[in-house]
């Protein structure tokens, strides 16, 4: 069973890029640029790993020297633009820090061989892994103030950098190159003056709750988590508070500059939440018959137990039964919005104790990538019971619900509406709906006229493997869309990159 699921993943993961794709992106690449009424000589970006060049779930030098920002300075340099600094890792450095123990700070992912002949390639670490030194702090004028984990309020958070908080309210990211120990981010950003800057900021805002399954879902009334944790969904009061003092801050340091502020992306078009189907269960005839016999049929007296006694209505019954099939059934998931039915799963129907809350997927669902791993695979060798996603639900971490889906989109839909205010109260600042590109890149691809992109996982050539953020020809499709906003609002000039010049995924 494991290998029939593989091998539909993998299947989709093959996907070749859509014909006759969306957006065209062309133009003479040996036009004339020009700033226009903007002045790109000092430019500078704030923001998150997006911003920063993370890739591959590490941040990288190959990443950060094909990051959106500095494809960017490399254009604008055509213009009058100058010199772009960011705070590089060595050559060699794979991601991972000396003495910094923390899944936050994880080494690059490539492609390696399986052994699988239903999934051939897998993505995995790459080997060796050479981690390097966080200490002493880089020195120096840097330009680009991407922070992979920073959250909107944390930009403005003295002691970010410090390393004696490392642990607790520090980030190792940016103590790598932190001014001083009581820098802030923004402050950094503004200290340099920029003539134009582009701020993203606020994915992690939703981004982490959303990876981590939207923990504690449910604890309010149809509402995340809201606070300050790692996982927790930022409130839109402390959103609305904090990126305007932002925006003063780029604005002020320089009058008269112009920026770029871009809303935040939903994160269903993303293959983190879109590559896994609901549907991941592909099964014989014969497989489906024994499964009925061996728990549908069990399920099904629990859930009839639970009607009688009052514990559950009858159409959430119906939305939690279980019935295989052949072909592809649904995986089976726990959803906490669903009544507790443990009292039912006593006696003979203790081994079923951990359907308690499960039910099948719907399209609405969605599995995050990592689950893939799991899908058809016992966690207690042996015990047929336990087969992850067929007869042991997958958990809270595995699966966005759909009603965590639409709470987050409301989040973020508050979110977007405060920075496009911001924008639309400057004449000198722009909206940039990278929302927009990226559901293009996940519906119809985009064409560049000696190729195209999309966000199909591995193959779309859109998103580096850890199926979250762009590959270096991702981060082009970016940086390119946003010369067309900044040539509409300032009459600049800048000639496009070719994608093409840029990678995708990486083989060990």
């Amino acid at each position: 069973m494991k290998k029939l699921i593989q091998k539909v993943l993998f299947g989709l993961a093959l996907i070749g890029l859509i014909a006759g794709c969306g957006t065209e992106i062309s133009g003479d690449l040996d036009d004339d640029a020009d700033a226009g009424n903007a002045d790109f000589s000092t430019f500078v970006t704030v923001g998150d790993s997006l911003t920063a060049g993370y890739a591959d779930s590490a941040l990288y030098r190959h990443g950060q020297v094909n990051s959106y920002p500095a494809i960017m300075a490399q254009q604008f340099a055509l213009a009058g633009g100058g010199a772009f600094a960011q705070p590089l890792r060595l050559p060699e450095a794979t991601g991972s820090f000396v003495g910094i123990p923390t899944t936050d700070v994880a080494d690059r992912l490539v492609l390696v061989a399986s052994g699988n002949p239903a999934r051939p390639v897998t993505p995995a670490t790459i080997d060796p892994t050479i981690s390097t030194s966080l200490l002493p702090p880089l020195t120096g004028l840097f330009n680009n103030f991407g922070v992979p984990g920073a959250k909107s309020f944390h930009l403005p958070l003295g002691g970010y950098g410090n390393p004696a908080n490392l642990g607790t309210t520090a980030n190792p990211f940016f103590v790598r190159f932190a001014s001083s120990a009581n820098a802030t981010v923004i402050g950094d950003a503004a200290a340099r003056a920029p003539t134009f800057f582009v701020l993203w900021i606020g994915n992690n805002d939703i981004l982490l709750n959303a990876t981590a399954g939207s923990p504690g879902f449910g604890a309010a009334p149809g509402d995340p988590v809201l606070g300050t944790g790692s996982t927790d969904v930022t409130p839109t009061a402390t959103f609305d508070a904090t990126y305007p003092v932002l925006v003063f801050n780029l604005t002020a340091s320089s009058p008269g500059n112009k920026g770029v502020l871009v809303n935040i992306p939903d994160v269903s078009t993303i293959p983190y939440f879109n590559t896994v189907p609901y549907n991941a269960i592909p099964l014989s005839a014969a497989d489906a018959a024994a499964l009925n016999a061996q728990l549908a049929d069990a399920y099904d007296l629990a859930l009839n137990a639970a009607i009688g006694l009052m514990l559950i209505s009858a159409p959430e019954a119906d939305a939690r039964r279980v019935r295989f099939s052949e072909g592809e059934n649904p995986i089976l998931i726990s959803d906490e919005t669903l009544t507790d039915i443990s009292a039912v799963l006593a006696g003979p129907l203790a081994p079923l104790a951990a359907l308690a809350q499960a039910r099948p997927a719907t399209p609405d669902d969605l599995i995050v990538l990592p689950a893939s791993g799991k899908l058809g695979v016992e966690d207690t060798p042996g015990n047929p019971l336990t087969n992850w996603g067929v007869t042991l639900p997958l958990e809270d971490t595995d699966v966005l619900i759909e009603a965590e889906v639409d709470s987050l989109e409301i989040v973020r839909a508050a979110y977007n509406a405060t920075i496009k205010a911001e924008a639309d109260a400057d004449p000198d600042l722009i909206y940039f709906d990278v929302a927009a590109l990226l559901e293009e890149l996940n519906t119809t691809g985009i064409s560049y006229g000696s190729g195209g992109i999309s966000s199909a996982f591995i193959q779309g050539g859109g998103f580096s493997l850890d199926g979250i953020h762009p590959t270096a020809r991702g981060y082009a499709v970016v940086a390119n869309e946003m010369f067309k906003a900044i040539e509409d609002a300032f009459g600049a000039r800048l000639p496009p990159v070719n994608p093409d010049d840029y990678s995708t995924v990486f083989y060990q």
